[in-house]
């Protein structure tokens, strides 16, 4: 049984999140989505509020668990028995950071592959970030998250 992880701060989890989920739920038999709760981004959601939004969204896939975790990406991975990493690229310079990345967890667990899906043509311009940046300066965001995701998004920014 292949388990893989697919961490993230998903902060918050957007069509080109749920993309790698849905292609990747046929290839592994197990996928944990690791929830990093110690970013050092600026998160508009707390850990408990982006697990709610990624249960929400992947409730579709039976294979998928969600879990928030600190510390080395590496280390959870072993410490749930997962073998393989999985990331997303979108554009090249996604290629280096993960690639720099796979290497240094090579050296701490070297039992760990990293598995990369290139995004979907149509999610290749999504990140969370800027999904935050166009909702708050008024933009149409409903295109790249979800109903729930976007009406949470609201809410927070209503209420700031």
């Amino acid at each position: 049984m292949v388990k893989a992880i697919f961490p993230g701060t998903f902060d918050p989890i957007t069509y080109g999140h749920i993309d790698i989920v849905q292609r990747a739920s046929t290839i592994f038999e197990e996928i944990t989505i690791g929830v990093y709760e110690n970013s050092e981004k600026k998160l508009m959601f707390d850990t408990d509020e982006r697990i709610n939004l990624i249960e929400e969204s992947t409730k579709v896939f039976s294979n998928v668990k969600i879990s928030p975790y600190t510390g080395l990406t590496v280390n959870f991975a072993k410490k749930i028995g997962a073998s393989v990493i999985l990331r997303g690229l979108r554009i090249g310079n996604d290629f280096e950071y993960e690639r720099e990345m796979a290497l240094m967890n090579r050296q701490l667990q070297p039992e760990i592959e990293l598995v990369c899906l290139i995004s979907s043509l149509h999610n290749q311009f999504i990140s969370s970030s800027r999904v935050k940046e166009i909702c708050m300066l008024g933009g149409d965001i409903s295109n790249l998250v979800p109903t729930y995701v976007l009406e949470s998004i609201n809410k927070k920014l209503t209420n700031i």
